[in-house]
């Protein structure tokens, strides 16, 4: 990790890191493609852009999962496969943000120094695990694979409260040849989830003095899982946000 913390001279204030959000486990089915776009918030209105890790310092054995294909704009993209290539992968990726402007920065005692659009300034690690399944009876979503239904947010979904202020985030799932079981997510410590049924899950959430600062921005990333008669079926559900 690499965090640039010199002022920069169109905010005038030191950089802020980009957000993003995943789960520590995604699963796809060998026979399904899937396309998986991260979250890519910056606080600073910067281009984030996302890469694997090339170096001993960035990425253990640093060698890019095989079924993977990873795009500069954080795009992760899954294509059917062989039952030869089920398993787990290891994903060690670097998110980076890039001004959008030659701009300057300044350190209090080491002067100044220019950043062009095409240097970064803050590099952070995100790994994960991918995991190949057996193959599903069935691609489409709302089958033995969950498909989420409103009022469950979108991708990108931003909600905006005050400290003290709670906030309840409605989920909802179907999966017409399997159960719903479960939902996960990562976000603030305190988030709690509750469930009135199959599919159907609420998460809240109350931020208190101490996770605000500023007009902090917290990601949050959930999915559904189902089970099936033989098997656990799960759908990758791209990061869901909430910026606070």
């Amino acid at each position: 990790m690499f965090v640039e913390e010199r002022k920069r001279s169109d905010i005038n204030r030191p950089n802020s890191s980009p957000k993003t959000g995943i789960l520590p486990l995604v699963r796809v089915p060998s026979n399904c493609q899937r396309n998986i776009s991260l979250l890519t918030f910056d606080p600073d209105g910067d281009k984030v852009q996302c890469r694997y890790g090339s170096n001993s310092n960035e990425c253990y054995t640093c060698t890019p999962p095989s079924v993977l294909s990873l795009s500069s704009s954080c795009s992760l993209s899954f294509s059917p496969t062989s039952s030869s290539n089920e398993g787990s992968y290891a994903v060690q990726l670097m998110m980076e943000d890039f001004p959008r402007q030659i701009i300057t920065l300044t350190h209090y005692s080491s002067g100044t120094t220019s950043k062009s659009s095409s240097s970064s300034m803050t590099r952070i690690p995100v790994q994960f695990l991918f995991k190949v399944d057996p193959a599903a009876p069935s691609c489409t979503a709302g089958e033995y694979l969950p498909r989420f239904l409103p009022p469950t947010p979108e991708h990108g979904a931003q909600f905006f409260i005050d400290v003290n202020e709670m906030i309840e985030i409605n989920i909802r799932a179907e999966a017409t040849q399997s159960e719903i079981t479960e939902l996960l997510f990562s976000g603030p410590f305190n988030m709690t989830k509750s469930s009135s049924g199959s599919g159907y899950f609420t998460l809240t959430w109350t931020p208190s003095f101490s996770q605000y600062d500023d007009e902090e921005n917290h990601p949050i990333c959930f999915t559904v899982q189902a089970k099936s008669v033989s098997d656990l079926i799960r759908n990758f559900k791209s990061s869901h946000i909430i910026y606070l």
